[in-house]
């Protein structure tokens, strides 16, 4: 039983690190698109592509908590414990994102929409890279329990790596979304512009994923030895193949399919990692057998897993397929001011 709850953990984990990973690459390009004026068509595109669903991903990350807290607590109390200052960060970061996302838009004044804006944009680049700290650290058995909040658990190359390569990751998402966006949204000049961000995030990626691999064999054997034999292996040659998928799809222009190959990449590299830490959860020092909480509540906690996995997962996906095929956008200012009859609306005599 413990097992089934720690695979629905690792499948949330990935959830949240595609669906969220878009938002948080879409905050990197508000923040590098530039000042006011330069930066003014991609924020656009940014407002009107984040806004149907930014606040959904965060579903994912939740379910991941109350997992973690209820069907693992002496993984919970490890992990929050010894890396309490970086998922602080991240949770200031989520809060500051927010905020400064849902505060932008609607702000008369220009000083006012550039703090907002830099709320949203500085945190959207904090916060996944403290996560990735985070996992460099688990990854790394820098952490056991009993260990104390320090430094020496996440400030490590293998840490930092990590959050790299989740801040590289994020970018990348965030930049093939937007390309496909761009596309919906008929603005030629945005689809050039993003795409040759997500041909460099993929650039970035390829650089930061050999170097956390390198690191890896160092620091972290236990998961080296896993991403080189058995299922570890196979997800991980299966994320180079949605790697090398993607950048042909984006070079080709097919920026539907290639949305698809990008979340295969974080997919296929989230499940690589999850499995090649098998058996345990902190590799070497805490197995998901001794992890577990009662068997009662590890019981009950697969019981609501099914539930969420066959009620809310698919209403989740089916609000993507909407937002992605253009039946979420935000009215404009020509639709609220139209008065006639609408396509498809009944015509008198008809």
């Amino acid at each position: 039983m413990a097992e089934f709850v720690a695979f629905v953990m690792l499948l949330a984990v990935a959830a949240y690190a595609c669906g969220g990973g878009t938002d948080y690459g879409a905050g990197f390009w508000d923040l590098t698109a530039g000042g006011a004026e330069r930066g003014k068509r991609p924020r656009w595109l940014i407002d009107h592509a984040m806004a149907p669903v930014w606040e959904v991903n965060n579903v994912w990350l939740i379910f991941v908590l109350i997992l973690m807290w209820t069907g693992f607590p002496v993984l919970f109390q490890t992990v929050f414990t010894a890396m309490w200052l970086p998922l602080a960060l991240a949770a200031l970061g989520m809060v500051l994102r927010g905020a400064g996302f849902a505060l932008r838009k609607p702000s008369r004044r220009l000083s006012r929409r550039r703090l907002y804006g830099a709320m949203f944009a500085i945190a959207s680049v904090l916060t996944p890279f403290c996560l990735g700290a985070a996992v460099g650290a688990i990854a790394s058995g820098r952490i056991a329990p009993g260990t104390e909040a320090s430094a020496d658990a996440w400030a490590t190359p293998a840490s930092l790596l990590f959050g790299l390569l989740t801040v590289a990751g994020t970018a990348l998402l965030g930049a093939v979304f937007l390309t496909a966006d761009a596309q919906r949204f008929d603005a030629p000049d945005l689809v050039g512009y993003f795409r040759l961000r997500a041909l460099g995030s993929l650039a970035a990626v390829a650089l930061t994923a050999v170097g956390v691999l390198l690191v890896t064999r160092v620091d972290a054997p236990h998961v080296w030895h896993g991403l080189t034999h058995g299922a570890g292996l196979a997800l991980a040659i299966v994320s180079a193949v949605f790697f090398v998928a993607t950048a042909l799809l984006v070079l080709r222009g097919r920026t539907h399919w290639a949305r698809f190959a990008a979340v295969g990449i974080v997919g296929a590299a989230v499940f690589a990692w999850g499995l090649a830490q098998r058996p345990y959860l902190i590799p070497t020092s805490l197995s998901v057998a001794d992890a577990a909480g009662d068997s009662q509540t590890l019981i009950w906690m697969s019981v609501v897993s099914l539930v969420a996995l066959l009620l809310v997962a698919p209403a989740v996906f089916f609000l993507y397929w909407l937002d992605t095929h253009g039946e979420l956008e935000p009215l404009t200012d020509s639709d609220l001011r139209r008065t006639g009859p609408t396509r498809g609306d009944a015509v008198d005599g008809d």
